[in-house]
């Protein structure tokens, strides 16, 4: 996820700027924040064990072994700030840690910090760092370090791949420290949701050695569970425990050896065949079958990546909100889950609150495929119309184009390879912010304003339909200022109903997640919603 201006963490098989399709994000429905501003941390597990093996779960833990996991190759270099790629994010992950975990329901885990604090309401935030913390070539942790990394982040000439995350929140110069454990966050508004801008949900804000020059690969130093020891792009990586990791006790592992694969097919093989033990980035429509069959185990976990079906809202024939209407109430979302998604994901009503979200509102009825209104809201008018996507939307693009034809609309696909489609000028003529409707795949996020900021509010930076509406900008401010439940709520309805009256963007399935292993062989591998890896509770059986 290119998060600088060139993607919105977007789905796409190449690699190019933006997350992988199996990717996250999704980076992704926020714990109610409030009962988290003073959150304080132990010990404890960041993830639970699911294997599906329940005699495993009683069991004490076991500990040497190697974990043989398989992966696509990372199509650029394994950096912590420019990343956007599941591989890469993955390796990362292993080896560096954040300030806080986010688990695979979304809660806030404290990590590198133990506590944080907001003040100013919610306009400065505190967080005070674990004592004790080392990096793995025995620097210890201090507050000089956090804030280099996170003004390494907000530097434009980084190109940091989270720095739109923080456009209109945090700028460079709002990091400080006060004294060596504590770092001070001073926000341009108030935003009480910023802990997952600093958590795993913004998955570039590994914390790093304030003297960090790029060569991650080869000066790989970080305070996360594993030590790499070796990295071939040809071949894999090859990890081991590291002995001064904070947790006591963890990682169980000896280490894990990464494989690279060309292909899913080719991975998924190396699982049946044993080559590997568990997949990274599993692929529903590959590993669904699988389910129940043998020693492989698939577990699956809801998300909240999508792929959103702009409309040019500024031109014929989206500017006419019965137009977008009638495609909206012309699909058949749950054929859309089956068919993509193979069954796993949560149907979509057309605006960004995902049902994992707390404030999603519940009383808007689901949009649901209806011929009728179809020819109502087109007054017998003929609808014709190109629909523009890159080849990861391909079976989406498929989908919506049949069920379409069944209600008379006509669909011309507009496929263009993903350079394409994601090249040209981000201001004027790029593919996907300005052909007349398009597929986009967005990662999942952590809360529904990094959604919301980019991509509906009024001259947002993937803003590809154009919608502008200021009951909307206002709302979304609220939100992102509320402190209470209620109080969020109440602005999260008026978002949706306005998302789901004026369709922008069609949002029908919200994407869940898979990860497939040999559960008779390991146990604690489990699915997160952002295909995010912490392989420090993975044990053998």
């Amino acid at each position: 996820m290119n998060m600088h201006g060139t993607s919105p963490g977007h789905d796409t098989l190449s690699r190019l700027p933006g997350l992988s399709r199996r990717l996250f994000l999704g980076g992704t429905g926020a714990a109610a924040l409030t009962a988290l501003l003073a959150a304080c941390g132990t010990d404890t597990p960041a993830t639970s064990a699911q294997s599906g093996v329940k005699a495993a779960a009683s069991a004490a833990p076991k500990r040497g072994g190697v974990l043989r996991v398989g992966t696509p190759p990372p199509p650029t270099k394994v950096d912590p700030v420019t990343m956007y790629d599941g591989s890469a994010i993955a390796i990362v992950q292993l080896v560096a840690d954040y300030l806080i975990w986010l688990d695979k329901d979304f809660t806030l885990v404290p990590h590198l910090a133990e506590k944080w604090e907001s003040q100013d309401g919610g306009k400065r935030w505190i967080f005070t760092l674990r004592q004790g913390v080392k990096f793995s070539d025995g620097t210890p942790l201090d507050a000089d370090a956090v804030k280099a990394t996170f003004d390494r982040l907000l530097d434009p000439k980084a190109k940091s791949a989270a720095l739109s995350a923080f456009d209109s929140v945090l700028a460079r110069g709002g990091v400080s420290v006060s004294g060596p454990s504590t770092v001070v966050f001073t926000l341009e508004r108030p935003f009480s949701d910023f802990p997952y801008l600093v958590s795993a949900g913004n998955y570039n804000t590994v914390i790093l050695k304030k003297d960090y020059t790029g060569d991650f690969t080869k000066s790989p130093i970080g305070t996360g569970p594993f030590l790499l020891k070796s990295y071939d792009l040809s071949g894999g990586a090859s990890l081991v425990r590291n002995p001064s990791y904070w947790r006591e006790g963890r990682p169980y592992l000896d280490g894990v050896e990464v494989k690279f694969y060309a292909d899913d097919q080719a991975d998924l093989l190396a699982l049946q065949s044993g080559e590997i033990d568990a997949q990274i980035l599993s692929r529903a429509q590959l590993v669904g079958p699988l389910k129940g069959a043998g020693d492989i185990v698939v577990d699956q976990v809801p998300a909240t990546g999508l792929t959103a079906f702009t409309f040019r809202v500024d031109q014929p024939p989206f500017d006419r909100k019965e137009v977008r209407q009638a495609v909206a109430y012309a699909l058949d979302r749950p054929g859309l889950n089956t068919t993509v998604f193979e069954g796993i994901g949560a149907l979509g009503n057309d605006h960004l609150f995902a049902s994992l979200f707390p404030a999603a509102p519940s009383d808007i009825p689901q949009r649901a495929k209806d011929p009728a209104k179809v020819s109502a809201l087109l007054g017998g008018q003929k609808l014709t119309f190109p629909l523009t996507f890159d080849p990861p939307t391909k079976d989406y693009a498929l989908t919506i184009q049949a069920q379409l034809k069944e209600v008379g609309i006509e669909v011309t696909l507009d496929q263009r390879t993903s350079a394409e489609f994601y090249g040209g000028d981000q201001e004027k003529d790029t593919p996907w912010l300005f052909s007349t409707a398009n597929l986009v795949g967005w990662a999942g996020r952590a809360v529904p304003s990094q959604f919301i900021i980019p991509m509906v509010k009024s001259g947002g930076v993937w803003n590809g339909s154009k919608y502008a509406n200021p009951a909307l900008d206002a709302a979304a401010d609220a939100y992102d200022a509320a402190t209470t439940d209620t109080e969020r709520k109440a602005q999260a309805e008026i978002i949706a109903k306005a998302l789901n009256e004026d369709v922008p963007v069609v949002i029908s399935v919200w994407a869940g997640a898979i990860r497939a292993h040999n559960g008779k062989k390991f146990a604690g591998i489990s699915a997160h919603p952002s295909n995010y890896v912490d392989f420090s509770e993975v044990h053998t059986l």
